[in-house]
């Protein structure tokens, strides 16, 4: 019996509960269910998921099984996470990628920039290259609100594509922009993260979330990270991820969130208190005195200031 186990390597594609779904690297179809073996990892800290999709592992498969044994987790290149307010630990969403996709509505639901905000500030404090997708502009109502912010985005050296899953505008773009790369689709709920899939991939066919119309927000469908392969091109695989409502960043103290962003990290520790400025009341602060000059735009500097109350909020919750 001993003699028909056998060590694989493989790429985690989804998970939940410590029962994790393996694709082998030598037969790329193949799929084992798995199980953490004993304590291998004892040593993840206060993690709330410690494997999330693109992770890759070391199997142990006895036989023809479809089920097997996580024997160890490779080393990481990256990881893209957020703090999880529930279980009061940091969450792994995706791992090993290459992209982050940050959707967002012009209009149903709302948009959101100060969610982007937190994405993209997760990101970048990451290493990873991140994107503002903007969907359903086929709805879009033309608000010079959503505009300026996009703008803002583009000035600060983010990429914006503007796209719509329901008449396929800019969704060329995007499989050129993902070919070859694990892409990771963050957004709130609602902002079509499933029918942009489905688009990029026609014959999936996952199902797609209804608008709760009484509140504008989406129903949420995607209650864990999962990956796909995509058909464009060798190794180009998307990770969507559960739409939340908040996104609180991970890894990151109240002081350093102003070195994460990107217009705020030049004038770090030149205020007149140096790091010790609240950038709220201190005479000598060059973080307002640039919002009053508009280098910095006025709702980037209030989603700072919120940035790190919740994050000062989620310490002391600790």
């Amino acid at each position: 019996m001993k003699n028909d186990t056998e060590i694989l390597k493989g790429f985690v594609i989804r998970g939940s509960h410590n029962i994790l779904t393996v694709r082998t690297e030598n037969e790329p179809s193949k799929e084992l269910e798995c199980r953490i073996k004993g304590k291998v990892l004892k040593e993840t800290g206060n993690v709330y998921n410690p494997i999330a999709p693109g992770d890759r592992v070391i199997v142990e498969c006895q036989g023809n099984s479809n089920t097997a044994l996580i024997l160890s987790v490779e080393k990481r290149r990256n990881v893209f996470s957020r703090f999880n307010q529930k279980g009061s630990a940091s969450q792994i969403l995706a791992a090993n990628v290459d992209l982050i996709l940050c959707l967002c509505t012009p209009a149903s639901p709302p948009f959101r920039p100060r969610f982007l905000d937190r994405v993209l500030l997760q990101a970048d404090a990451a290493g990873i290259e991140a994107v503002v997708i903007c969907n359903k502009i086929d709805l879009d109502p033309g608000d010079p609100d959503v505009d300026e912010r996009l703008e803002e985005f583009s000035r600060l050296g983010y990429k914006i594509l503007r796209v719509s899953a329901k008449t396929g505008e800019g969704i060329d773009e995007l499989r050129l922009m993902t070919a070859g790369k694990t892409s990771v689709l963050t957004g709130q709920s609602g902002v079509g993260k499933s029918s942009l899939i489905n688009a990029l991939e026609p014959g999936l066919n996952i199902r797609e979330g209804s608008l709760n119309e009484k509140f504008d927000r989406g129903v949420h469908t995607t209650t864990m990270s999962f990956m796909i392969e995509l058909s464009g091109g060798e190794n180009t695989r998307l990770i969507d991820t559960p739409g939340v409502r908040l996104f609180i960043p991970d890894g990151i103290q109240p002081e350093e969130v102003i070195s994460h962003l990107r217009e705020f990290a030049p004038l770090a520790g030149k205020c007149s208190y140096g790091m010790s400025c609240s950038h709220k009341t201190e005479p000598g602060c060059k973080i307002m005195e640039a919002v009053h000059a508009g280098v910095i735009h006025e709702d980037r500097y209030n989603s700072f200031l919120r940035i790190r109350d919740d994050l000062e909020g989620a310490l002391n919750d600790d």
